[in-house]
């Protein structure tokens, strides 16, 4: 055995120490450090997001065309429309959400599409900033999720996991991932385990129910469409808190608490008071390994554009559609009351309103952002969560999850996503209350 040179060694860990800190740290200034920059405080992410739009100008529409187009093709292009009946009713969508960008970005069409609530809305408010926010935040991403800060975070929490969400200490990674990455790179992580028989079937749908929400960069676009983003880190982490604790109630309520339990291959208890050095030597390990920096933001970048190619054309749809359902039926009138209870028991002046944005929320996650963006503060900050909160909705998260091994059918589906939407509300208000009191 060759003796290791003392400060080659030395040069090796603080090499790692740098990977592990300075791009963590990086991604945490990008994503939760507001600046002020010509008079208006936000993150960096943000400001970089307007400015680049800011340049743009009017090819930010043709930008945002080229990109639904792109996403129409892709499906068809790589033969995933054949896979399961929801996968191609998903690509006929996505064909129908290229011709009503068209329609947006022309002006084609009857003219009560093009009223100010609804495509105009639609393409300028959600679309564009969606198309830009998602392909450079997945850029920074690449800062927080790959050097090894998710290892060492997941390891830290691993005694909380179990007494709290019921799932073992390695969901934390899919959780946080999701979180700070993509519902889908959480969906996938979590069917991959749980094929590899390390989770039960009741762990991988608390995790793909509770954990695989909308990721942070999701969160700015409806954070800026409800004006809230001079209360970023407010809304951020009260959001983040407030759904964790949804997923640590509904994994006690039926259907996730009488799902099976049973995995053949369990995870290893940790050696007691040595927590702190496993999480160190787990996120070194990561940082070690880590690709270049350039090549690491190369691969996010991919991700980040095929996931927005991927939701472009089904918002311009499926958004469409909610708005649609949501100006001229009573459907969601009527779903709306079976939450107004939830709402109302706060006092709150916007409750009927609220309680119906919250109930569309099932078709598209951003339409309660669209449907409150004028409320009150209070209402808007509610909406904000709940959009999050709910993590089930049909344009993206369930046929996300149909398309796993996970056995959650529809049904369960939306019995969770309603206890989900309920226990969201009643938490959200008074944490509203509570930051408007703060800040005023």
């Amino acid at each position: 055995m060759h003796p290791i040179d003392p400060p080659t060694k030395q040069r090796t860990n603080a090499a790692t120490i740098f990977k592990l800190f300075v791009p963590s740290a990086l991604g945490i200034l990008i994503f939760f450090v507001p600046i002020e920059l010509g008079g208006r405080s936000t993150i960096l992410l943000d400001h970089m997001v307007t400015g680049l739009r800011s340049l743009m100008g009017e090819y930010s529409g043709i930008y945002a065309l080229v990109m639904i187009v792109a996403g129409a093709a892709y499906p068809l292009l790589k033969g995933y429309w054949r896979r399961t009946v929801t996968e191609s009713i998903f690509s006929v969508l996505k064909i129908i959400g290229v011709v009503v960008a068209v329609m947006a970005l022309t002006g084609w069409g009857p003219a009560f599409l093009h009223e100010p609530d609804m495509l105009p809305f639609l393409f300028e408010k959600l679309v564009i900033p969606v198309g830009l926010i998602v392909p450079i935040g997945a850029i920074f991403l690449a800062l927080l999720i790959s050097y090894g800060l998710l290892e060492l975070i997941g390891v830290l929490v691993q005694p909380v996991m179990r007494p709290i969400w019921r799932t073992p200490g390695r969901s934390a990674i899919d959780a946080v991932a999701s979180f700070v990455g993509s519902y889908s790179i959480g969906l996938l992580i979590t069917n991959r385990v749980y094929q590899a028989g390390q989770y039960s079937a009741r762990e991988a749908a608390i995790i793909a129910t509770g954990f695989s929400t909308v990721s942070a960069t999701f969160m700015i676009i409806v954070a800026r469409t409800l004006d809230l983003m001079g209360i970023w880190n407010w809304y951020f982490w009260l959001t983040l808190l407030i759904t964790f604790i949804v997923t640590a109630i509904t994994v006690r309520l039926p259907p996730l608490a009488s799902m099976d339990d049973h995995k053949s291959d369990g995870e290893p208890e940790p050696i007691p008071g040595k927590r702190l050095s496993t999480a160190w030597q787990a996120g070194t390990e990561i940082a070690a390994k880590a690709p270049s920096l350039h090549r690491s933001v190369a691969i996010n970048f991919k991700e980040g554009l095929i996931m927005a190619i991927s939701i472009l054309p089904s918002i311009m749809s499926v958004g469409l559609l909610g708005l649609l359902i949501a100006k001229y039926t009573p459907l969601f009138e009527w779903l709306g009351w079976l939450f107004y209870p939830f709402v109302a028991i706060w006092g709150l002046d916007d409750a009927a309103a609220l309680a119906q944005a919250s109930a569309s929320g099932l078709a598209e996650m951003f339409l309660p952002a669209l449907l409150m963006a004028e409320a009150e503060f209070v209402a808007r900050f509610a909406a904000g969560v709940v959009s999050v909160s709910a993590v089930l909705f049909f344009s993206a998260s369930i046929p996300c999850i149909l398309s796993t091994s996970i056995p959650l059918s529809v049904g369960r589906m939306l019995i969770v996503w309603f206890i989900r939407v309920a226990l969201s509300l009643l938490l959200a208000i008074p944490a509203g209350y509570l930051v408007q009191s703060l800040i005023s």
